[in-house]
């Protein structure tokens, strides 16, 4: 029973962590008053750039690099549509979703003629789990050696990225200059103005800063926790994020936890195919595949209490005179 809570909770970091990473672009993008539903499109282009370029390169590193550039790009398109033109962020950003959804597997077709899949990476096209130190040496102590050398040993680099970024993104949130302009022009954008400090240059840092990180999630989804991209392989991932950050109430740690439990659930739900409950028997696949969703829904809508967003999040700012 303690192996397989520890294999659960395994599963439950290598899911979670490509949704702390579309949370926290969120965290950086709505603190800056952008709504970033592009999350989605973002992560689904830069998986499909980072498997194809590390599949071409023959190196996951050039994949990771690929996958941040086309996230930086997609952000950079979010952003002149909706600081520079001042349009609606929500139209925009379903737009991106759309464009990533058919531009990924036409492009897929075409270039590898597989039905929108790239060609399966193996070796340097991959990152590979890390091993910790002692951590076969302490693999067959009880409680202490399954937690060490199981849970916290046999990651990539990738995962142990993601939660080290929480707490850097806390540092940078509530303990630099940067940090309390970009809470202050999520909140207020014309104190921000009066002030001299321009709002859109700190938008377009905020949708940079969340481009990086949905670069990084896309490609650690393509070139770590699988092993190549598959068409739509993103799965709602980006809204899950969102879903995330809304339950996180918009702060670091607490968005962690709540990717941490929605990552929980879906390794559950993985867990649950085919096992015989008492009373129920066998539960249906599609029920167990579907309980994610459902439980996310629940959750926001009942058990987090108010939920309170920057004030100026999803308003383009208009400059007074």
């Amino acid at each position: 029973m303690f192996d397989t809570i520890i294999l659960l909770l395994d599963s439950t970091l290598r899911i979670s962590t490509p949704l702390l990473l579309l949370a926290l672009a969120g965290l950086f993008s709505e603190r800056s008053g952008v709504v970033n539903i592009a999350l989605e499109g973002k992560l689904l282009a830069s998986a499909f750039a980072a498997a194809a370029v590390a599949y071409w390169t023959n190196s996951v590193w050039f994949g990771l690099l690929a996958g941040i550039v086309i996230g930086v790009i997609t952000a950079m398109i979010h952003a002149f549509a909706a600081i520079t033109h001042k349009g609606d962020q929500v139209v925009s950003g379903t737009a991106i979703n759309m464009m990533a959804a058919g531009l990924t597997i036409a492009l897929g077709r075409y270039w590898f003629e597989m039905g929108g899949q790239t060609p399966a990476l193996v070796g340097e096209q991959r990152f590979t789990p890390i091993t910790l130190p002692f951590a076969e040496a302490l693999a067959d102590v009880p409680v202490v050696g399954a937690i060490y050398s199981t849970l916290l040993s046999g990651h990539t680099l990738l995962v142990y990225g993601a939660f080290a970024l929480v707490p850097l993104s806390w540092w940078v949130l509530q303990r630099t200059r940067f940090g309390l302009r970009l809470r202050a022009v999520g909140e207020n954008p014309h104190s921000v103005d009066t002030a001299g400090i321009s709002v859109a240059w700190l938008r377009y840092r905020a949708l940079l800063i969340a481009g990086v990180l949905a670069g990084i999630a896309g490609a650690y989804l393509s070139t770590a926790h699988a092993a190549g991209f598959v068409p739509n392989m993103s799965a709602g991932k980006g809204f899950i994020a969102l879903a995330a950050l809304i339950f996180g109430k918009w702060r670091p740690v607490t968005v962690m936890f709540g990717c941490l439990l929605f990552g929980f659930l879906d390794a559950l739900a993985v867990r649950m195919q085919g096992v015989e409950l008492p009373v129920i028997g066998e539960v249906p696949v599609q029920a167990i595949e579907v309980l994610p969703y459902v439980l996310t829904v629940l959750l926001l809508a009942g058990f987090i209490g108010k939920a309170v967003g920057p004030k100026a999040v999803g308003t383009p700012y208009e400059k007074t005179r």
